[in-house]
């Protein structure tokens, strides 16, 4: 993954205005090893800039999913959560989403022959379609090891 700042470089070229908004939730995320909703960031800048509201948050996470910085997993709960996309293919994940306490886990299991199988399968999609694929989300969902065993239903 590039380094935040080479990051940060990259998005100044890419957009209209660098703000201090922009660059506490890049680094905000940059720090995070959790799947992180828009109220959970909000949470964690209000203290050093209180100035920043949760709509400039939503936003913001907006703009860093069109740019593809982020990838957006959505959780049972409702609320979309956010992490860095990793940079490099050797950090390709996708993720297992529990639908009972919405534990997200990042697995790169089968990384290679799962990727093999998307860019076949978007070749052939995009030339029947006429449609110009971009990326590709997985997710598995299901029950974690502790929800199952608590005996919870999906």
């Amino acid at each position: 993954m590039p380094g935040r700042h080479q990051l940060k470089r990259q998005l100044r070229e890419r957009v209209s205005r660098w703000t201090q908004p922009r660059d506490v939730i890049l680094d905000i995320l940059g720090r995070s090893k959790e799947h992180l909703s828009a109220k959970e960031i909000y949470d964690a800048l209000y203290m050093d800039h209180p100035g920043i509201g949760l709509t400039t948050v939503y936003r913001t996470l907006e703009l860093f999913h069109r740019l593809r910085v982020v990838q957006k997993v959505a959780s049972p709960d409702g609320q979309g959560r956010y992490e860095l996309r990793p940079g490099e293919s050797k950090w390709h994940h996708h993720h297992l989403i529990c639908l009972s306490c919405g534990k997200i886990i990042d697995y790169q299991d089968f990384a290679e022959e799962e990727l093999q199988l998307v860019k076949k399968t978007e070749k052939v999609l995009s030339q029947k379609h006429n449609f110009m694929i971009f990326d590709h989300n997985i997710e598995f969902l299901g029950l974690c090891e502790k929800c199952r065993k608590a005996g919870a239903e999906a």
